[in-house]
């Protein structure tokens, strides 16, 4: 949510930064609502101080034993005006919150401009692109099965056996392992999340259809994001804990509304996947900074595992809802020869903190925190990845150093379709 003490006062600079998105802000509609808004507090905040001035009057005259009968039906009357006008003034509130729930946020001066992802910036290439494989994951293994997973559940799932399983599992506890290792402290949090917290982080209500609901005003999460950043919904901090780290492994849940057709196949997009989560709460003074180092903490994954991997910048264009700046990861899937996500990395300055109200004290004064968050990494595309570059054209997959203790072995016997 933006500062709305910034609308009122710099709007013309805000519009310019949300048109740089291809956001058009309504400046109309703003003035109007919140010019509404300022009057009804007014005509409120004159009641409440006339009936406190015919309150302490009432006060005197019956202490003295005086009538009072005049007052008591003075005070009546500014009571059902106030009560009337309070009615409104609520109303007027909710319309001015909810026309800022729409507003995305603005992006940060040092995001490159474009209008979509045709004009994102590679910012730099890891790692050198070895294997001729050009077989997908489901035609390496059968232990990666689609047709049975639509038996369970319908379209978009997977049921993994054997030591396919065995892998995702490895890669699981790995990345959890790097990211506590880096300073993270590991949760264990709900699959399911309330309104509050989904509008906290900018889910709701935007991008309702995107989500799974249960019959009791329950989510079911599209991202551990949700439940990490609002464990801090409500809370004053201490700026000497800051950057707070935190990380989660969790299944993820998406209705990809919208997305019919585009990459059914397989792992690559599905309604529910694995995801560790990488989130920070910072000091504005330093996020840019920690959103390096976050997203230098996800990368770190990839170069263990030995993976190719490009980082490029989002343009204005193709930020998130809720991010003032974004950088990708996209790991190379020999099948598709090209890049594909694996990561987002995302700073969203005082966006979220201001929904889910995350304050802390400085210099004597209340402020906001920024929230930064990153996958690290997504576990389906990480499980894919590392089969199609890893394998050896016949009968194995080879196994990363840095997976052996974990899996149990250097190599991984797959029965191919």
């Amino acid at each position: 949510m933006l500062d709305t003490k910034l609308l009122r006062e710099d709007f013309s600079n805000i519009k310019t930064a949300l048109l740089k998105r291809g956001f058009d802000i309504d400046q109309e509609k703003f003035e109007s609502i919140d010019a509404q808004r300022k009057s009804l507090q007014v005509e409120v905040e004159n009641l409440q101080s006339e009936r406190n001035i015919i309150s302490a009057e009432f006060g005197k005259k019956k202490k003295s034993g005086e009538n009072t009968d005049d007052l008591k039906a003075k005070v009546d009357k500014i009571n059902l005006s106030l009560g009337n006008k309070e009615e409104e003034l609520n109303k007027a509130l909710k319309e001015l919150n909810d026309y800022l729930m729409e507003i995305p946020n603005t992006p940060d001066e040092s995001v490159p401009i474009g209008k979509d992802e045709s004009e994102n910036v590679v910012i730099k290439k890891f790692g050198e692109v070895t294997t001729t494989n050009k077989l997908d994951h489901l035609e390496i293994t059968n232990d990666i099965d689609t047709e049975l997973a639509t038996k369970l559940a319908g379209a978009r799932f997977s049921v993994l056996r054997g030591s396919i399983a065995k892998l995702q599992r490895a890669l699981i506890t790995f990345m959890l392992d790097n990211a506590i290792k880096n300073g993270y402290e590991e949760y264990y949090v709900p699959f399911m999340a309330n309104e509050d917290s989904l509008t906290g982080t900018g889910q709701l209500p935007k991008f309702e259809e995107d989500l799974f609901k249960s019959s009791d005003k329950l989510f079911l999460i599209p991202t551990a994001e949700v439940p990490l950043t609002n464990l801090f919904r409500d809370e004053f901090l201490n700026e000497g804990d800051l950057p707070i780290k935190v990380t989660s492994h969790t299944p993820c849940f998406r209705s990809e509304a919208g997305s019919y057709g585009k990459d059914t196949r397989g792992l690559i997009r599905q309604h529910q996947f694995e995801k560790i989560e990488l989130v920070q709460v910072t000091n504005p003074n330093n996020s840019m900074e920690c959103l390096d180092n976050l997203l230098s903490n996800a990368c770190e994954i990839l170069d263990l595992l030995e993976l190719p991997y490009q980082v490029i910048e989002l343009c204005s264009g193709d930020l998130g809802f809720s991010s003032c700046k974004t950088y990708d990861i996209e790991v190379w899937m020999p099948s598709q020869e090209k890049y594909r996500e694996i990561s987002s990395c995302s700073n969203f300055s005082d966006f979220q903190a201001r929904r889910a109200n995350i304050k802390f004290k400085s210099d004597g004064k209340n402020q906001f925190a920024h929230t930064i968050n990153g996958s690290g990494l997504a576990v389906g595309r990480c499980l894919i990845a590392l089969i199609e570059n890893n394998f050896d054209g016949k009968d194995s997959i080879k196994i990363p150093d840095c997976l052996k203790e974990y899996f149990g072995s250097s190599s991984l016997k797959v029965k191919s379709n």
